[in-house]
C-alpha cells in the first residue's frame, strides 16, 4: 500500500462522516450522498497515487462528491431547483462549507439516521460502521466474518428502507432525541460487544472492531457532551478494553480472570475509563454506567481474592432492577459464587433457568458446570459443560470448555 493510498484511508476514516452528513445536508438524500462519498472515495485512490495529495484532501474529498451527486440528480433528471441549490458555492473551501455548530449537526444527524429504529439491528450495525465510521464493506464482512455481499446487501437495503420511511435528514428534537439515544448507545454496544467478546470464528477478541466502537462514541460524546449515560458506555468500553492484552495467551487461547497477570492490564485504558465514570457519576448511573463500576472494581483491584465482590453483587442487582435481565442475573450469580460460595450461586442459576430465555446460549450451561465442579458433583458438571461446549460458536472458547470436561475426574 502506497502513502498516498494510506493518506487518502486515514483521511476517510476520520472525516467521512462529516463529508456525508454535509452531502445528506445539501441534498436532503441520505442515499446519494452516502453513494456520492464512497464514488469520491474511490476517485481518490486512483488519483492521490498518481498526483499527489492535493493541499486541502478534506476540501477535495467533499468538493468531488458534491460534484457526483450533481451528475446523479442531472442524470436522474430531478428538479431544477434541488441541482441549483447544491451547485449553488460547490467549490468553496471545506472550511467555509462547515463551520464547527453545522459540523456537529451533521454528525449528530448521521448517528441518528443510521441508528433509526425503522432498520433492524444488523443494518443499523452495518450502516454505523459504513456512513459513520468510514469502513468498507469488506472491514465490515471481515470484523463480522459474514460474506461481503451480505455486508453490501444490509446497507443497501437498509438505505431502500430509510428512503422508504421518508426518514428525514436532521437532529430529532431534544424530546425525541432523549427517546432515540438509547438506540445510538445500544449500536455503538453492539459493535464493541462483538469485538471484545467474538461470538464465532476462531479470535476471541478482534480488537480493531473494539477500537472502533470507541472511537465511535468519543464521536457521539463530542456532538454531545452533555449526555451522562455516553460517558457511561465509553467508560465501560476502556475499562473492558485494559484488560484485552492479558485475556489470550502467546497462541490466543483465552486466560480466566483469577488467571490474567494484571501487570499486563492497560492503565492508560484504566485511567480513561475511570475519568469516563466521573463524568456520568455525577446525575446517577444508567445501565451502561453501572455496568462500568462494576468493570472499574475488578480494575482496582489487585487479584481476584481482593476484589470488593459485595459491591458487585450491589451493582449488579441495581442493574437488574433498571434493565432487567437473565445475563446480568448470571453474572450476579458469579459474583455471589465468589463473595459466598457456589452452592448460594447455583440457586440463583437454577432459577434463572427456568424462564428459559438463556436455552439458546452456551453461558448458562457453562456457568452451572463450573458451580457444579466447584461443589464435586463431577458427573452433573460433565454433562453441563458438555452441553455449553456443544453450543458455543467461538472456537477458542470451546477449547478451554473441552479442557475443563477433560479435567473432571
Amino acid at each position: 500500500m502506497s502513502d498516498a493510498t494510506r493518506a487518502v484511508e486515514a483521511i476517510w476514516r476520520i472525516e467521512s462522516a462529516r463529508i456525508v452528513g454535509a452531502l445528506a445536508r445539501y441534498t436532503g438524500d441520505f442515499a446519494l450522498s452516502e453513494d456520492a462519498a464512497q464514488e469520491a472515495l474511490a476517485e481518490a485512490l486512483i488519483s492521490w497515487p498518481e498526483n499527489g495529495q492535493p493541499a486541502n484532501p478534506v476540501g477535495w474529498l467533499m468538493t468531488t462528491a458534491k460534484r457526483r451527486a450533481i451528475d446523479t440528480i442531472r442524470r436522474a433528471g430531478v428538479q431544477r431547483e434541488k441541482y441549483e441549490a447544491i451547485a449553488h458555492d460547490q467549490d468553496e473551501a471545506y472550511a467555509d462549507d462547515l463551520d464547527v455548530e453545522r459540523i456537529d449537526d451533521d454528525v449528530l444527524a448521521l448517528m441518528f439516521v443510521s441508528c433509526h429504529p425503522v432498520l433492524s439491528k444488523e443494518a443499523r450495525v452495518a450502516l454505523t460502521l459504513r456512513v459513520v465510521g468510514g469502513l468498507s464493506s469488506e472491514e465490515i464482512a471481515r470484523a463480522f466474518l459474514v460474506p461481503v455481499p451480505t455486508i453490501q446487501a444490509r446497507i443497501t437495503r437498509a438505505k431502500k428502507t430509510i428512503a422508504a420511511a421518508k426518514v428525514p435528514f436532521e437532529v430529532p428534537s431534544p424530546d425525541e432525541r432523549r427517546q432515540r439515544l438509547a438506540g445510538v448507545l445500544n449500536v455503538l454496544y453492539l459493535i464493541f460487544t462483538e469485538g471484545s467478546t467474538a461470538t464465532s470464528g476462531e479470535d476471541l477478541i478482534r480488537t480493531d472492531l473494539a477500537r472502533e466502537a470507541r472511537r465511535l462514541t468519543r464521536v457521539l460524546i463530542g456532538v454531545l457532551p452533555d449526555e451522562p449515560e455516553a460517558y457511561g458506555l465509553l467508560a465501560l468500553m476502556e475499562l473492558t478494553a485494559s484488560r484485552f492484552p492479558a485475556r489470550t495467551d502467546a497462541a490466543g487461547d483465552p486466560v480466566l480472570l483469577e488467571d490474567q497477570d494484571r501487570t499486563r492490564w492497560d492503565q492508560g485504558a484504566v485511567r480513561r475509563g475511570l475519568a469516563a465514570l466521573e463524568q456520568a457519576t455525577p446525575r446517577g448511573l444508567g445501565p451502561y454506567g453501572l455496568q462500568a463500576a462494576i468493570a472499574a472494581t475488578h480494575a482496582v483491584a489487585d487479584s481476584v481474592e481482593t476484589t470488593d465482590w459485595e459491591r458487585i453483587i450491589v451493582l449488579y442487582e441495581a442493574l437488574g432492577r433498571i434493565a432487567p435481565n437473565p445475563i446480568v442475573d448470571l453474572n450476579r450469580a458469579v459474583a455471589v459464587a465468589m463473595a459466598h460460595g457456589p452452592l448460594r450461586a447455583l440457586e440463583i442459576v437454577d432459577k434463572i433457568a427456568e424462564d428459559k430465555r438463556l436455552d439458546h446460549t452456551h453461558l448458562l450451561p457453562t456457568v452451572r458446570g463450573e458451580l457444579l465442579r466447584r461443589l464435586g458433583r463431577s458427573v452433573e458438571a460433565r454433562k453441563e459443560l458438555e452441553r455449553a461446549a456443544g453450543m458455543c460458536t467461538n472456537d477458542r472458547e470451546r477449547a478451554v470448555l473441552q479442557q475443563k470436561i477433560a479435567n473432571l475426574t
